[in-house]
């Protein structure tokens, strides 16, 4: 093995620009040639092929790659000879002379527009990542089920009674009814609202529309909405630091996080819950322009969460040991902060319970100046 084959890692040859076999997912380079110059040993795994009957020979003819329909996709897609803009495809499911399935997504490199293809790059995975995103979906879709079927018996099982018997009640008793409906209508729009910004995220088009925004009145107003809506003014402390610069982010997004955060802790937490804005005392986020951002702190006195699960607290479906929800708002939560380059973590609060901070960054761009 020379010493560009040593560099590319074994069953990489010519290309010593990768550290091929330290690549997870299966990894496939052909040159302007569609001859095959890379091919690591995840590739090898995938397909069951020896790098040395591959490397140097058309990744045409020792990868006759059909779709589920039999038609061969070298032939469909065609990089080295089809259209001079195309850059690639999107994964999508192939099939190996036997039947062995692969998840394909191709790269065309080109020096420039509508210039020859100098290399094609192949991501190989098997379909093990598709079993686990099939069950990815199907527990969304019954965790979606299950938190929509309350709410809607409930709007449906008032609605109804108050139309067929709507003389027998007092005012009082359909008030009470029509409250109860309008919460369950809150509950379902803020889990349809969760789902499409979860699409967003995980599709990476999730919009932040960013404009100057004074955290301080932003977190009072939302603790008097808190107490309007029946919660004790004394359940809620509020410590705004005098003098917070501006942070440059979406008001409504924001608001969102702290509607999440802050529910939680009363929710699922006991005791006095604190919300404290402030100056961010460990310096800028990455994406800050005026110097250091704001942090946001918000923590309870209840259980909080054991130190095994902090690492989770983020990750898709984690209720931890409660009960109800859809597992669904911290993940949307840590996607919103990230959206506006700042900052989330999960700790234990000195208070005993949990303790959720965020930061995000000051001032804004030079030409919104």
């Amino acid at each position: 093995m020379d010493a560009a084959q040593d560099e590319a890692g074994s069953g990489a040859v010519g290309d010593p620009w990768v550290v091929a076999d330290d690549v997870p997912d299966g990894l496939v380079v052909a040159d302007q040639d569609g001859l095959v110059t890379v091919f690591n040993a995840a590739a090898a795994r995938s397909t069951g092929l020896a790098p040395e009957a591959v490397i140097g020979h058309d990744v045409r003819t020792v990868l006759p790659l059909q779709d589920t329909t039999g038609r061969r996709w070298w032939q469909c897609t065609d990089p080295w000879t089809g259209l001079g803009i195309r850059t690639g495809h999107r994964e999508r499911l192939l099939v190996l002379p036997g039947g062995q399935e692969l998840l394909v997504t191709a790269r065309y490199v080109r020096p420039g527009r509508n210039q020859p293809v100098s290399r094609v790059v192949l991501v190989l995975r098997d379909t093990d990542s598709r079993r686990r995103a099939e069950t990815d979906h199907a527990g969304l879709i019954s965790t979606v089920a299950h938190e929509l079927r309350s709410p809607l018996t409930s709007v449906k099982g008032f609605t109804s009674t108050l139309l067929r018997r709507w003389d027998r009640f007092t005012d009082e008793q359909k008030r009470l009814m029509l409250t109860t409906v309008e919460a369950d209508a809150d509950r379902v729009t803020r889990l349809i609202t969760e789902l499409l910004d979860i699409s967003r995220i995980d599709a990476g088009r999730l919009q932040v529309r960013k404009q100057p925004v004074d955290l301080g009145p932003l977190a009072l107003a939302h603790i008097e909405r808190a107490v309007v809506a029946g919660e004790p003014r004394d359940r809620v402390l509020v410590d705004v630091e005098a003098d917070l610069p501006e942070v440059w982010a979406d008001p409504d997004r924001v608001q969102q996080v702290l509607d999440n955060l802050v529910e939680n802790a009363l929710r699922h937490g006991e005791g006095t819950v604190r919300l404290t804005v402030r100056r961010d005392p460990d310096g800028p986020p990455p994406g800050s322009l005026d110097g250091p951002g704001v942090e946001v702190v918000v923590e309870d006195e209840g259980e909080g969460i054991a130190a095994e699960h902090l690492g989770l607290v983020f990750t898709k479906f984690w209720r931890g040991a409660r009960r109800g929800g859809t597992g669904l708002g911290l993940y949307v939560v840590r996607g919103l902060v990230e959206a506006h380059d700042g900052r989330i973590s999960v700790g234990v609060s000195p208070y005993g319970g949990a303790r959720f901070r965020f930061t995000l960054p000051v001032g804004t761009p030079a030409h919104m100046r």
